[in-house]
């Protein structure tokens, strides 16, 4: 299999393989990873917040809503690794919008390079930002008393199968958005709103049957919070079901068609 590379300067036409076009995403993806590597305040959203927000919430709300904080500890750890997993999501976008007001997306389309590999590496790149979220935000909760209960493996499948998959199928809406705003601020305000709005409009902190009817309503439907559930499911019970497959069926109908629309407009874009 072959994909063209056009120079936009010289107007010129290169054919390179599968191969080369692999290695070209994987060069942008490392350039991700160095620039997190020397802005360490690049991964404050899936560190040091995780760490904050499940000490915080356990121990403000624990008590008040299921009576102490190691019985609340099961229902916020996952809701809070969620969170943290969605809003970190909005950071392929930002850095996106980014590349394209400071001019590298130029600079890039001057090098016999994929025209896509910039955005599919800040792409792949995040999947570490998941993963580092992840063992901190579990790491935490482990520390206070959290458990899953069905054992470490069926941990793995609900964050490396589950979250983390559903999560980088989310990133290609902000990339989408990221590619169409007019700043990078732009960006982070309107991923900041509408993740901040799922998450708490949903069973991350608690139970739904609490709720007014109205928000029980928007709460059960909201997709995090189906994804919460099916999270719990499997590193509780060891089930990988009918919640689980709902939500890998929508992540997948997401990346199907957010991908090539992302990908056609970025092409336009740059």
């Amino acid at each position: 299999m072959d994909t063209t590379v056009i120079n936009k300067n010289t107007t010129t036409m290169k054919t390179i393989s599968l191969k080369s076009w692999l290695t070209d995403i994987i060069v942008m993806a490392k350039r991700e990873l160095l620039k997190v590597k020397h802005s360490q305040e690049k991964l404050f959203d899936v560190t040091v917040m995780p760490i904050i927000m499940v000490i915080v919430f356990s121990q403000l709300f624990g008590g008040a809503i299921m009576g102490n904080v190691k019985a609340y500890l099961p229902l916020v750890v996952p809701g809070i690794l969620i969170q943290t997993l969605v809003m970190a999501s909005g950071a392929a976008g930002t850095q996106l919008r980014e590349d394209l007001d400071k001019g590298a997306t130029d600079r890039f389309n001057s090098l016999p390079i994929s025209r896509i590999a910039p955005l599919a590496g800040t792409l792949i790149s995040d999947i570490i930002r998941y993963i580092i979220a992840a063992v901190f935000a579990l790491g935490t909760g482990a520390a206070l008393g959290w458990r899953a209960s069905a054992g470490f493996g069926w941990l793995l499948v609900a964050i490396g199968r589950l979250a983390i998959v559903t999560t980088w199928a989310l990133s290609w809406l902000f990339a989408l958005v990221g590619v169409l705003a007019k700043g990078a601020a732009t960006v982070t305000t309107i991923s900041s709103f509408l993740t901040m709005f799922l998450a708490f409009l949903s069973n991350a902190y608690i139970p739904v049957t609490s709720l007014p009817k109205w928000l029980k309503v928007i709460a059960e439907n909201n997709p995090v919070s189906h994804l919460i559930t099916a999270f719990k499911e499997v590193a509780y019970n060891g089930n990988f079901g009918h919640e689980a497959w709902l939500v890998l069926l929508i992540s997948l109908l997401i990346v199907l068609i957010l991908a090539p629309v992302t990908v056609l407009t970025y092409s336009k874009k740059n």
